[in-house]
């Protein structure tokens, strides 16, 4: 009985072994496939889903990974980019950067971040240490810078027109519609008004809005009624002084319009302290939609920023003038606010000039 000689199989190299010619040698596929598919490059959605699942599931197995510096020094790029935000806290921030970092890591990219604490010598200086590690380009965060940069630059929360700057922008007039329109129909004439602090990018433009809006709207904005924050916090803190004193000279008022939603539960806070409810005496409208908002007592009725989403956005806005950087560019993202009512605002009610402020 004759026996058949099987032929001999070619052996798979060890897994130690796999780069990017033998894992293409192995799936019997062109390199540039490969690389693709790893790289999550622009073009790999013209690569059919059945072969990119296979290339990703056998370098999984494998154990391969791209090297990062064969693929800096082909791309001229370092895969790296620049944050640089105020500072870190609960709310604005960290909503924010959670759609940022997350949309950086499934695109391969790694951040340096740092913080300025609003002091103009290092929102001058970051961007020349970080140009110094050859980022590709700059995320800012409620920062503006005074010159242009030679890499891209996306501003969430920015304003300033410079050349190769993409601002990232909430519709402020829309916000400020959305707000006092609800105060307005709900029957408040007598609004106290919250101004956000010098160093914050979007106080003097969201204060425009509010002004030219109230006049649309059939709102007077009173300046004894105007209060500003100072204090650069990021705590109930911020609001909980301001409106302490503005209820010790007046409470001609019936509803209070924050900057933001931390200052709006430090303000309940102190309309409490001063032995007032809200909504029932005043009422009060946050700005941001953090977290909490919906877990305070009351909860807060806000102006809802799409933060997660502006985050998102502008980290795929970076990512596409990085890898096409001769391609024209938007200058301007915008993205519609929301109105979210709960349980803060509600009628209002005569105003009780009747009772005096308490003097401390």
């Amino acid at each position: 009985m004759s026996t058949r000689k099987s032929k001999p199989r070619r052996s798979k190299p060890a897994a130690a072994t796999f780069n990017l010619k033998s894992l293409a040698e192995h799936l019997s596929l062109s390199p540039a496939t490969i690389s693709l598919v790893m790289n999550n490059a622009p073009g790999a959605s013209a690569i059919s889903a059945a072969t990119r699942q296979r290339v990703l599931e056998a370098a999984k197995r494998l154990d391969y990974r791209p090297n990062p510096i064969a693929r800096s020094l082909r791309t001229r790029q370092t895969f790296t980019i620049g944050v640089i935000v105020p500072e870190f806290s609960e709310g604005y921030f960290t909503t924010l950067m959670n759609g940022i970092e997350e949309t950086l890591l499934q695109s391969g990219y790694l951040h340096y971040v740092v913080t300025h604490q609003g002091k103009p010598d290092l929102i001058e200086e970051y961007p020349r240490l970080l140009t110094k590690r050859s980022v590709d380009g700059f995320l800012l965060v409620n920062t503006s810078l005074n010159e242009p940069l030679r890499v891209p630059v996306v501003s969430v929360s920015g304003h300033k027109k410079l050349k190769g700057n993409t601002n990232i922008m909430l519709d402020h007039d829309r916000a400020a519609l959305l707000a006092l329109q609800h105060l307005y129909d709900l029957g408040h004439r007598r609004i106290a008004f919250m101004k956000g602090q010098r160093q914050v990018s979007d106080s003097d433009f969201r204060w425009d809005s509010i002004m030219a809006i109230a006049k649309k709207v059939g709102l007077t904005i009173y300046p004894e009624l105007c209060v500003y924050l100072e204090a650069n916090s990021w705590s109930p803190e911020l609001g909980y002084p301001i409106i302490r004193d503005l209820l010790s000279r007046t409470r001609d008022f019936t509803a209070i319009f924050c900057f933001n939603d931390i200052a709006a539960i430090g303000a309940i806070r102190a309309i409490a302290d001063a032995g007032l409810r809200c909504p029932d005496d005043i009422s009060v409208i946050g700005f941001d939609d953090i977290a909490t908002a919906a877990y305070q007592t009351p909860r807060l009725t806000t102006v809802r920023q799409p933060l997660r989403r502006m985050g998102e956005a502008a980290v795929q806005t970076l990512l596409k003038r990085i890898e096409a950087p001769t391609a024209p560019y938007p200058e301007v993202v915008l993205f519609e606010p929301e109105l979210i009512v709960r349980e803060s605002t509600t009628y209002a009610r005569p105003v009780k000039t009747r009772l005096k402020p308490t003097r401390r």
